[in-house]
């Protein structure tokens, strides 16, 4: 292999790394602090591009507008999950409310084939993202600065809001204790209310993204990217940010070299991530940056 391909693979890599870790964000921050694995946020995912492309053909919004408006429906479709799937079975056991997670996911799914039709659509991408840049032989498409740079900033973002805010602060404490949180006079709904929008808006992002990357629309196009995105939270350590965002690179970068090295063997790139996630799982059962949480008796 010459420099300049692996170059160009590790660019490729570090584009899918950004989108991964994007959408793993939502999947370990409902898990911190609800321990619930939201399975509908694939299909969340799912909905943002849809949105994004109604906004824009139909009502004929600039498409940085309707990009907005987007995250901001996905977002509310992202709490409104919350607040009729999730809470009612706050307080029963975990297993309902994983089914009820795995019911929204199916209903989701079902109702974008009924309202948004299962014919695939094309994406329309502003003239920016089809442009490609040429370093030397490396050639790279605009797409990957924009997921990189897009990332980069929603993420600081989040930082920010998590460790440096009030709210950022109920997060944390809720992930530790949810029952002390609430005696110590922490608004336990608005701060899970928060935590889906943030969730939902970066699974928007991703969404739109990945649309431009991969511009096809059609309404399972959640389940393998959301798929791999909790993966990637298993991976990196589900319940850590900064595992989560660790896992979404690891994955991203080896998906890209997999293929790379055994381009004889691409078809099978879904299943060398599982088989990434058993080995993680047999040597390290609580991800890369995972901590072992012990159970109270």
């Amino acid at each position: 292999m010459t420099i300049n391909l692996f170059l160009q693979n590790i660019a490729n890599g570090l584009s899918l790394g950004t989108l991964y870790a994007l959408i793993a964000i939502g999947y370990t921050m409902v898990y911190g602090i609800l321990r619930l694995i939201n399975f509908a946020h694939g299909e969340i995912f799912m909905l943002a591009p849809y949105f994004l492309y109604f906004g824009f053909l139909i009502f004929h919004l600039p498409w940085w507008a309707s990009a907005m408006v987007a995250i901001g429906l996905t977002a509310l479709t992202g709490v409104l999950t919350e607040r009729i799937a999730y809470k009612p079975l706050r307080d029963a056991p975990r297993i309902s409310a994983l089914i009820s997670a795995i019911g929204v996911s199916f209903f989701l799914q079902n109702l974008a084939i009924v309202v948004f039709s299962g014919i695939p659509k094309s994406v329309h991408r502003p003239a920016f993202f089809t442009r490609l840049f040429q370093f030397g032989e490396i050639r790279i498409q605009s797409t990957l600065f924009a997921s990189i740079g897009i990332s980069i900033i929603f993420l600081s973002l989040l930082i920010y809001i998590i460790y440096q805010t009030k709210t950022g602060l109920a997060m944390r404490a809720i992930s530790r204790d949810i029952e002390t949180s609430r005696l110590m006079g922490i608004d336990v709904n608005r701060a899970i209310s928060v935590t889906f929008v943030i969730g939902s808006s970066l699974a928007a992002v991703g969404g739109i993204l990945w649309s431009l990357r991969f511009p096809q629309l059609f309404p399972t196009m959640g389940m393998i990217p959301g798929l791999k995105a909790f993966i990637a939270a298993v991976v990196g350590g589900i319940g850590s940010i900064p595992g989560a965002m660790l896992g979404g690179f690891v994955l991203g970068m080896s998906e890209i070299l997999f293929v790379t090295f055994f381009p004889a063997l691409s078809g099978y790139r879904d299943a060398f991530v599982f088989i990434i996630l058993i080995l993680i799982l047999l040597f390290k059962p609580d991800g890369i940056l995972g901590i072992k949480v012990q159970e109270k008796v």
